[in-house]
């Protein structure tokens, strides 16, 4: 385990590993991703992205291609799941531009995790691997050595765990148990926009019903075509696994009492599979010597302010940035990007948290944030949002 002439192993071809990736490689370090789906492939559906990140994609070199394939929505609103009223409205032309310099965007992942993997595939020092589950690893200080699922052997100057929720990079380095559900599920659908009733309202906006245990977000997709539905809800269920009519049957009760633009958007979606809500604590640690985590495997939110891609992407581009004033000294480099990134991560996991409550609010808590939110102009949501949509020194 000789490193410092070894690749820098990223374990995970996501959008945090793939951005760790480029920001290495285009400073000059060998990268090694280690992906453990047979192919490197666009997954999933769509992502909100804030200003904060694209300082990120300027570093990278890659904010035209995001660009071409983004959308970048009229208005961001909250309304009322039950009376359909708006709660909440963050203009996004002119006045968010000039508050935050940059655009807040929707896009499609598979269209950023593209962008990420065809720029990695242009830079030589990079290499990606599918197929590559890892089982275990050691580290002694001067070098990593990873076994892999397969049998093989890796070795490398470090390695970084950009492996998700459930890291089995993290599994190695913390002790604790499952994530944290938070007795939530959520249900995804992209439909064809040309499949949409005609009457529905809300084509251009990114759009948040928030009710009392459920909510339902929805906006467009590359340029119009679609349209991205995410129904998520309060279960008692939450952990077991029926069969499709059993979610059916669940999804229809839970929103009964729903606003009618909220049924059919419902009746609009496939039903037959859903994704457990978690996170984890914050934790002060993210590694120990020559290996460290990054993305959802450091510090997995609640998608309540819609950050987790923003907040791997900006991991990845300070972890690049820290070795790089290391001069490759990555057992400095390491503990200085997890101290560096620790109080935002951490502030977003406990305010996403906070926000996850205020969204589904019921009874007399429901009354009080609709009158507060009324009262709220336009610099108020800005404020609230500038320690985050500011974004962070380089």
């Amino acid at each position: 385990m000789r490193g410092d002439n070894q690749p820098i192993i990223i374990v995970g071809g996501g959008l945090g590993g793939l951005t760790t990736a480029l920001a290495l490689g285009r400073a000059g370090r060998p990268v090694r991703v280690l992906e453990q789906a047979p192919e490197f492939g666009a997954i999933g559906y769509g992502i909100q992205l804030g200003p904060n990140v694209f300082p990120m994609f300027a570093r990278l070199g890659i904010t035209d291609a995001v660009m071409r394939a983004a959308t970048i929505p009229k208005n961001i609103l909250m309304l009322d799941a039950l009376s359909g009223a708006e709660v909440a409205h963050i203009p996004t032309g002119p006045a968010f531009r000039a508050r935050f310099t940059h655009p807040y965007i929707i896009i499609h992942r598979e269209d950023v995790h593209r962008v990420l993997i065809e720029a990695c595939a242009a830079v030589p020092s990079i290499s990606m691997e599918g197929g590559a589950g890892v089982a275990s690893f050691a580290e002694d200080g001067e070098g990593v050595e990873v076994a892999l699922e397969d049998g093989r052997r890796v070795a490398g100057a470090a390695l970084i765990g950009a492996d998700g929720l459930r890291s089995a990079v993290r599994a190695t380095l913390v002790t604790e148990g499952e994530p944290k559900p938070v007795g939530y599920v959520a249900h995804r659908t992209i439909v064809p926009m040309d499949e949409m009733p005609a009457h529905f309202p809300y084509r251009e906006e990114v759009v948040l019903w928030g009710g009392p245990g459920f909510h339902i977000v929805h906006y467009p997709l590359r340029r119009g075509t679609l349209f991205n539905i995410v129904a998520v809800f309060r279960t008692a269920t939450f952990a077991e696994r029926l069969d499709p009519a059993a979610y059916v049957t669940e999804v229809r009760k839970t929103y009964q009492d729903a606003h009618p633009v909220m049924k059919e958007l419902i009746d609009m979606m496939d039903l037959g599979r859903r994704w457990i809500i978690a996170d984890r604590d914050p934790i002060r640690h993210w590694g120990r010597g020559r290996v460290t985590l990054l993305g959802d495997a450091a510090h997995p939110v609640l998608q309540s302010f819609a950050q987790g891609a923003c907040m791997a992407i900006e991991d990845g581009v300070v972890l690049a940035e820290l070795v790089g004033q290391a001069n490759g000294d990555l057992a400095a480099a390491f503990p200085r990007y997890a101290k560096q990134r620790l109080l935002r991560t951490a502030r977003l996991a406990l305010e996403s948290r906070a926000i996850w409550s205020f969204y589904h609010a019921e009874g007399i808590a429901r009354d009080v944030r609709n009158d507060t939110c009324a009262r709220w102009g336009d610099e108020d949501l800005f404020r609230c949002l500038a320690w985050l949509y500011d974004g962070i020194e380089l």
